[in-house]
């Protein structure tokens, strides 16, 4: 995995950047094949804002959240990314292949 951290009015410090590699390791352990991560982190007066773009084979995944705490705005994106994350590999695994084997061995 791939990440690209930048941020928009504010500074990313190293102790900011270890948290936020941190959390992305989670949803790495939940995808393999998660190829590219690009999060932008944002301060405009007291709203902290995380948003991210998640490159996968074959799929763009894309989630933000705004809250007052940078950390807990981490924290609220990574969970997002996180059912999303499951979601499409959920989608993606075939739930018929079962159904398939059964007839074949019946037959």
């Amino acid at each position: 995995m791939q990440l690209d951290l930048s941020g928009h009015h504010v500074e990313i410090t190293p102790a900011l950047r270890g948290y936020v590699i941190k959390k992305f390791e989670r949803i790495s352990r939940h995808f393999e094949q998660l190829i590219d991560v690009h999060c932008v982190l944002t301060v405009e007066k007291l709203r902290h804002k995380a948003e991210a773009t998640l490159m996968l084979r074959g799929n763009k995944i894309y989630a933000d959240a705004t809250e007052v705490d940078m950390y807990a705005a981490i924290d609220a994106l990574t969970d997002k990314l996180d059912r999303c994350v499951k979601k499409h590999k959920e989608k993606a695994s075939d739930h018929h292949a079962e159904d398939v084997i059964k007839a074949r061995i019946s037959t």
